[in-house]
């Protein structure tokens, strides 16, 4: 017996997902953040993308989450995905993220501004000026620099491929050393300001090499799997962390490039992130949360109309296609979905964006479903996911709903 997909309003009934955006736990939707304070309190606005993607964005977000600082949120396009807004190139003639605007004073680049906060509002348990903080501050550059040279540069020669991959190792023996030195997770005795600066790239290093190198930096350094066991302890990080997919794809046109080197195990790892399955990737370790399947549906409900306007399928095919992927993750009962709608299904698949679309669990529920209901139909793949620009993720498809989110 076929199950026939549930309507919208029967969907709706199945989730009961909310969140508090202002004063509830650390998420990506917020304009306004108070922590339970005035609205008078606010002296900060934080101007951030659109799509969380920017890794000095991601810095400052969560110094101010951590801190508890009251702040507002203007989101931004970056290049790489639409156009600039007029607004902010006013504002800010280079377009460069983060800004933030601090008591109406413009402060630009991102270990400039956690120094203009910790002025007026205090250090993040150490200061950005501490001896040591300087010191690792230090190694993460070295670090980051150690990334680049392995992932951003075309595979040349095999040769050329290993000594990048030993200099790299190398540099993160040393980050190792710099965190077995401590008591705890941390890179010193208590959570501060280093972890945060070393938080967006070593996330991003962990979803990159995985995909792009065939190299698992958190399976293969047991203290950096410790300090992300850590980060994922908190609420603050996990409101900010992305997911393998989403960071795989969307590095390449922010970074000029990110070249794979095509060993048997890169290969593996690649077609895992792309097309699953997508639980037990070393992405995440804490358990997954009872309301991540809830939390999927009702954001896919709120912007059920803008997903199925863009999709490249016909609107009432894909319309109902969805709704069979829908009605599978919330019963787990197989809804066959019309023909043909094996490559919409995928191309939504490919285009769930963590964590501004949706938490990290909440978005493997959905793509496990979509996936599982395209294959009832067909094996058809969408187009390879732009690299030299992400456009077919422009915001301005969904401004009007995110205005109001």
């Amino acid at each position: 017996m076929t199950t026939l997909p549930l309507s919208w309003q029967e969907l709706e009934t199945l989730t009961n997902y909310q969140i508090d955006t202002i004063n509830g736990p650390t998420n990506s939707r917020a304009r306004l953040r108070l922590f339970g304070k005035p609205e008078s309190e606010v002296r900060v606005t934080l101007y951030r993308d659109n799509h969380a993607w920017c890794p000095y964005c991601q810095k400052v977000w969560l110094w101010l989450e951590e801190k508890q600082i009251p702040y507002r949120i203007q989101k931004v396009t970056m290049f790489c995905y639409g156009e600039k807004e007029s607004w902010y190139k006013r504002k800010v003639p280079s377009g460069m993220l983060p800004v933030i605007e601090l008591d109406r004073r413009i402060i630009k680049e991102s270990d400039d501004i956690l120094i203009a906060l910790e002025k007026v509002f205090g250090p993040l348990n150490q200061s950005m000026k501490d001896p040591k903080v300087f010191s690792l501050r230090q190694l993460e550059r070295l670090l980051f620099r150690a990334w680049c040279n392995w992932l951003c540069y075309p595979v040349i020669s095999s040769q050329q491929e290993r000594r990048n991959r030993e200099q790299f190792i190398g540099v993160v023996a040393k980050v190792e050393k710099a965190l077995a030195s401590t008591s705890g997770p941390y890179f010193l005795d208590t959570f501060g300001t280093v972890d945060v600066i070393f938080t967006p790239y070593v996330e991003r290093m962990n979803a990159s090499l995985y995909y792009y190198k065939g190299y698992s930096l958190r399976e293969e350094n047991p203290h950096l799997r410790e300090w992300f066991t850590g980060m994922e302890s908190r609420p603050t990080y996990r409101g900010t962390q992305s997911d393998f997919h989403t960071h795989a794809h969307d590095l390449p046109p922010q970074m000029g490039g990110c070249w794979e080197n095509g060993e048997p195990q890169m290969l593996i790892n690649k077609v895992r992130v792309d097309n699953g399955p997508w639980f037990g990737l070393p992405d995440v370790s804490y358990p997954e949360p009872e309301n991540s399947r809830m939390e999927a549906l009702r954001r896919v409900i709120d912007h059920h109309t803008n997903i199925i306007r863009v999709n490249p399928a016909e609107d009432k095919l894909f319309d109902q296609a969805l709704r069979c992927a829908l009605t599978y993750m919330m019963t787990g009962e197989e809804c066959v979905p019309p023909s043909g709608s094996d490559v919409p299904l995928r191309y939504l698949r490919d285009r769930i964006n963590v964590p501004r679309d949706m938490s990290i669990y909440a978005a493997k529920e959905l793509r496990s479903a979509l996936e599982k209901t395209a294959a009832l139909v067909g094996d058809g793949q969408p187009e390879t996911i732009p690299i030299k620009h992400r456009y077919d993720q422009d915001p301005s498809n969904f401004s009007s709903k995110e205005n109001v989110a």
